[in-house]
């Protein structure tokens, strides 16, 4: 089957490898250049210190085996006793509250400029409200009158002035606005410096820009059907509770008892009322409510304040001398008897014992979450607590009316009062509840003074503003801005003590 059998071979050359050529050429390279340097090098230098060469350590050698031996025998008797005493001292109250004061000056509130704007002195106005911005370096005041009778026809300003300047012209601000009628109040934006929110006697709010050369409003409520009919008496800026990011809206109160929420929209001048609430005497304890007051009557608002802890919390006070605690998330049926584009309710969940008048302000304690003080027509400022309804105590300057009252934003114990007859007083609850520790003649005529206002970021600078236009720039001393010990504390036993009452 299988048989051995020689082939023929079959040659042929291999064709895998061919001969190729090569070329040097260089592209696009540069010569490399090196240095060698040191780096992180270190010097040392040797020296002493604390050295004492060796007769002297033979000095003090002898000085301690020379000690005196009565001298020994003096402090190993009295060491107990005055260790025990030194123990004591150490939890003694005796000296709680001394402070040694290197303030040799005999007047401790100075004034250290008087502004006015010399081209409305023939007009009549009154500084109806101050505010300081975010920096503390400008005061603005709103210029219009308290003392309508009917439609307003007054022509009115908004000024502003740099204290820092060196420039400063006190006769003339820096920056002048002039409006179509009374600028009633006015508010700086926490954050920019130059924006400015206030409130007209017509019920129309503004928004100014003051860092514009041309056109300085920037957002305007108009004078539509949501607008407040009655005259603005206080705006504020609150925090947007609905949005991520730091957001500011205006608030606004007016005599017509409704509380505003305004938004400013980008890139557009118009104010969107996106919220509100309305004060009515349904609101008032049926003992506390005037007998001739309808239950669905709007109760005019005057004067407002948030609390520094809770955003939500704020209390106001009426023209008819209520004083209400009121919440930001109050969720009662919406009052049907009012027009508005926007549902309104009624924001009080508490109410306080009434003033007997007006109450002109209103201002929630830096320092105490229950605390706040209110003054009005009737002559009194009172210490409220937010845990029950009756005053905490009440002091009466003697003053007549008294229309701003605000506490001190660096000592907890101290609050200032502006009055009917052209004072500025201050008081220490510390040293004095009933009497004021400073009292300044702010008018020469006795005539009022209605705005103040302390500066948040120079706790020893505050501002007034009277009826005739003048803007006054007060300095304190040390003594009535610098916190001493446990002030904190006495003002809790103050809001305890009358709590138990």
């Amino acid at each position: 089957m299988f048989n051995d059998e020689a082939q023929e071979s079959v040659e042929f050359k291999s064709s895998w490898k061919t001969e190729r050529s090569t070329k040097d050429a260089g592209a696009q390279t540069s010569e490399i250049i090196t240095y060698e340097a040191d780096v992180q090098s270190i010097h040392r230098v040797d020296a002493e210190t604390q050295t004492e060469e060796e007769d002297e350590k033979g000095k003090l050698v002898f000085v301690v085996e020379e000690e005196n031996p009565n001298l020994v025998n003096f402090i190993l008797r009295v060491y107990p006793e005055l260790s025990q005493q030194l123990q004591t001292n150490i939890t003694s109250h005796a000296f709680d509250g001394y402070e040694v004061s290197l303030d040799e000056s005999t007047s401790s509130v100075s004034c250290a400029h008087t502004l006015t704007n010399a081209a409305l002195s023939e007009d009549e106005l009154q500084v109806t409200g101050l505010s300081w911005n975010s920096t503390g370096s400008v005061v603005a005041a709103s210029y219009g009158r308290f003392d309508h009778e009917h439609w307003c026809t007054h022509k009115s300003a908004l000024c502003t002035w740099n204290i820092d300047r060196r420039t400063l012209d006190p006769n003339k601000p820096d920056t002048t606005i002039d409006l179509s009628s009374c600028l009633m109040c006015i508010a700086f934006h926490p954050n920019l410096p130059s924006v400015i929110a206030g409130g007209s006697f017509n019920g129309e709010i503004q928004v100014w820009d003051t860092g514009r050369e041309d056109e300085t409003v920037i957002a305007t409520s108009g004078m539509g059907s949501d607008s407040h009919r009655e005259p603005v008496s206080k705006v504020l800026w609150t925090l947007d509770s609905s949005s991520k990011a730091t957001k500011y809206q205006i608030l606004s109160i007016s005599g017509d008892g409704k509380v505003l929420i305004w938004q400013m929209t980008p890139g557009s001048r118009d104010l969107k009322l996106v919220s509100g609430f309305i004060l009515q005497t349904d609101s008032v304890p049926r003992s506390m409510r005037l007998s001739k007051a309808r239950g669905d009557a709007e109760m005019g608002v005057t004067s407002m304040c948030f609390s520094h802890e809770d955003r939500t919390l704020f209390v106001l006070g009426s023209e008819a001398g209520g004083v209400f605690k009121c919440s930001m998330t109050s969720r009662g049926p919406p009052l049907t008897n009012v027009h508005s584009s926007v549902p309104l309710r009624s924001p009080v969940t508490f109410a306080f014992s009434p003033h007997f008048g007006p109450v002109f302000s209103v201002d929630c304690s830096p320092y105490h979450r229950n605390l706040f003080l209110t003054c009005g027509t009737d002559a009194t400022v009172r210490l409220y607590s937010m845990l029950q309804s009756k005053p905490l105590f009440s002091v009466e300057p003697g003053a007549g009316y008294l229309f701003r009252v605000r506490w001190s934003p660096s000592r907890p114990l101290v609050f200032s009062v502006v009055t009917a007859d052209g004072r500025l007083l201050i008081y220490d609850l510390k040293v004095d509840r009933i009497n004021p520790v400073i009292t300044l003649d702010v008018t020469t005529d006795r005539s009022p003074v209605y705005s103040l206002e302390f500066n948040l970021q120079r706790r020893q600078t505050l501002a007034t503003g009277d009826s005739h236009g003048r803007i006054k720039i007060w300095r304190l001393s040390d003594e009535l801005t610098t916190q001493s010990n446990r002030e904190d504390e006495f003002l809790a036993v103050i809001a305890n003590d009358t709590q138990t009452e």
